[in-house]
């Protein structure tokens, strides 16, 4: 926040350097590691229809949340799969791995939202994450999921420059066997971006005051969904799975969300 408005200029500035990290795979980041102005180039094409497309912007903010928060490696990102492959564009927004502090592991597949109502948008994302783990459509019928997604990541490790000790680790974290000396469970990454709506008159209050007022107001309507998330978990049955829940509030959702978009892109 900077003058009691919402700074999306800075959040464009924070966003700008892992864009590539996140568009590309690791092994054409290395092909251009001499040619920082053609790798710029190539990670921001990949966001060129920002216009049209509503989730890239989620996608891209779940992915800097696990890395840089849950520090989460990340296996591969749905938009990185999708330029390399021209078809995955179901499935989780990527996949990441952790090292949790019992030694065992997680497979954190991702699942984002960007809709104005912060409920709307959590009800989404867990209905998406049930059906991918089911692997089950609205109408009933079978779908690619959870299953589907090992067999890619597994297939398209070469798509990344991992080391053959990198590859066989991964390959236990995707298919363990009784052999290992590690347990591995799937879990799932949710990134929320929702809307807020603020009375023009709270804009004329002090600084410090506006920015308690706005950091109040989320934390409420945060804390309400705290139940809904409980129940959203029993109606789908999702019990033992870890779920690492990122929710960020947006003014004026639509509009801000073209404007980081395009800030990214040129």
């Amino acid at each position: 926040i900077n003058a009691n408005k919402f700074d999306y200029n800075r959040i464009i500035e924070e966003l700008i350097e892992p864009v590539a990290d996140f568009a590309i795979s690791r092994k054409v980041k290395k092909s251009y590691s001499n040619k920082p102005m053609k790798l710029s180039k190539v990670a921001r094409e990949r966001f060129v229809e920002y216009k049209k497309n509503t989730g890239e912007l989620g996608e891209f903010l779940l992915y800097c949340f696990l890395e840089g928060h849950l520090n989460a490696p990340k296996i591969f990102s749905k938009l990185e799969m999708k330029t390399s492959t021209s078809m995955y564009v179901n499935g989780s927004d990527g996949v990441h791995f952790l090292k949790i502090p019992d030694g065992n592991y997680q497979l954190v597949f991702g699942e984002s939202k960007t809709i104005k109502g912060l409920r709307p948008a959590l009800n989404d994302a867990f209905k998406s994450i049930y059906q991918f783990i089911t692997e089950v459509n609205d109408k009933g019928a079978a779908k690619s999921g959870i299953n589907f997604e090992k067999r890619l990541i597994s297939d398209n490790l070469d798509h990344e420059i991992w080391s053959e000790e990198e590859k066989k680790f991964l390959t236990k974290l995707i298919y363990p066997t009784s052999e290992e000396d590690f347990n591995v469970d799937d879990a799932f990454g949710i990134f929320v971006g929702f809307q807020i709506n603020l009375d023009g008159e709270e804009r004329k209050l002090g600084n410090n005051e506006y920015r308690k007022k706005v950091e109040a107001f989320v934390k409420s309507q945060l804390l309400k969904e705290l139940e809904q998330i409980e129940h959203l978990i029993n109606k789908y049955n999702l019990y033992g799975y870890s779920f690492y829940v990122y929710a960020l509030p947006f003014t004026e959702l639509d509009k801000a969300r073209e404007q980081i978009m395009k800030g990214l892109t040129t």
